[in-house]
């Protein structure tokens, strides 16, 4: 459906400082909105501000860690009290901790849950009185493909991205008598972002994100285009589809892949210190690309395409053999 937003609407972005939330404040000042940046580094916050105000957009930062609802709730006053409302709400904060469950910290793990479950909640809790006052608003959730698959060496990631994904769904139920409220959820795949350098490491090993890598600048072009046309699932990525097929189809067998997956890549890469990462600091070094993403060549990419597509076949016709046996 196509909402109701102004020309120039309010958005309230968390996580803006870097990576997606960075590359969206950019997409939406080329479009003039009127913007509202969140994050924990007050610097990196600033210099985003400025560089939407170099397209000609009104922006303000907002320090804010979203693990906090008071602060979430003083996040929304702001932007109501510059801009006298709120038509986009984008909860982007996304933190992880990779390592294996038992060898990373119990507070990594609650920590990952604070942050992006919780505080997505606590975004939602922020604005939602302000929508349904109005009757209008869009409510944006950043869930990723870890929603629907699990990621070995990232139980605290994939518990609170599963949470999510039936928290959003809860929400759009609730919502459902409000026509112009709108929540939406973008799942992309693995996106060429600095988050995994940010993030804490308990493995002792560097990390990189599996290819094929989404754009980040892709991928905030379509949060715009959301924005004006809300749907509850934006899909982002090529592997989505082979993902969710094979998870569906056999679960387990997929969770021992992505294992052996995991430990190879591990057992290749150099050895890094552990470290916690972003969990408890600000980013150092926010920037919106990760440079994980070099240029694949054509045969490459054909390969690449093939092979996904072999892999949704066969998890497809798993899946269907599997209900087959049940119907009989």
């Amino acid at each position: 459906m196509r909402s109701t937003l102004p020309p120039s609407p309010v958005v309230v972005i968390t996580g803006a400082s870097s990576g997606i939330g960075r590359a969206t404040a950019l997409a939406f000042a080329q479009q003039r909105a009127r913007l509202v940046l969140a994050a924990r580094g007050t610097e990196a916050l600033e210099r985003v501000a400025a560089q939407c105000a170099r397209f000609g957009a009104q922006a303000i930062a907002v320090p804010t860690d979203v693990t906090d609802a008071k602060a979430v709730r003083a996040l929304a006053g702001a932007a109501l009290r510059r801009f006298g409302g709120i038509d986009v709400w984008i909860n982007n904060v996304g933190v992880g901790a990779v390592g294996r469950f038992e060898a990373t910290p119990m507070e990594a793990h609650r920590r990952v849950v604070e942050a992006n479950l919780l505080g997505h909640m606590h975004g939602a809790h922020a604005v939602l009185p302000h929508f349904r006052s109005q009757g209008s608003g869009v409510l944006i959730n950043m869930i990723s493909l870890g929603g629907w698959v699990a990621t070995p060496y990232a139980g605290a990631y994939t518990a609170s991205k599963f949470g999510l994904r039936g928290w959003s769904a809860a929400l759009r139920a609730e919502l459902s008598d409000l026509p112009g409220v709108q929540v939406c959820d973008v799942c992309p795949t693995f996106v060429d972002t600095p988050g995994l350098r940010h993030g804490a490491n308990y493995t002792g090993r560097k990390l990189a994100p599996p290819p094929p890598l989404v754009d980040p600048d892709a991928v905030a072009s379509a949060i715009v285009r959301l924005a004006r046309r809300p749907r509850p699932t934006l899909w982002l990525g090529s592997a989505a589809l082979a993902g969710r097929l094979a998870q569906a189809a056999a679960p387990a067998t997929t969770g021992r892949i992505g294992k052996w997956m995991a430990d190879r890549a591990l057992a290749r890469a150099q050895r890094t210190p552990i470290s916690q990462g972003n969990l408890f600091d600000a980013s150092r070094h926010p920037a919106v690309h990760g440079g994980f993403r070099p240029e694949p060549k054509p045969k490459n990419k054909l390969a690449l395409g093939l092979g996904l597509a072999v892999l949704g076949a066969v998890a497809l016709g798993v899946l269907l053999a599997t209900q087959d046996r049940d119907r009989s």
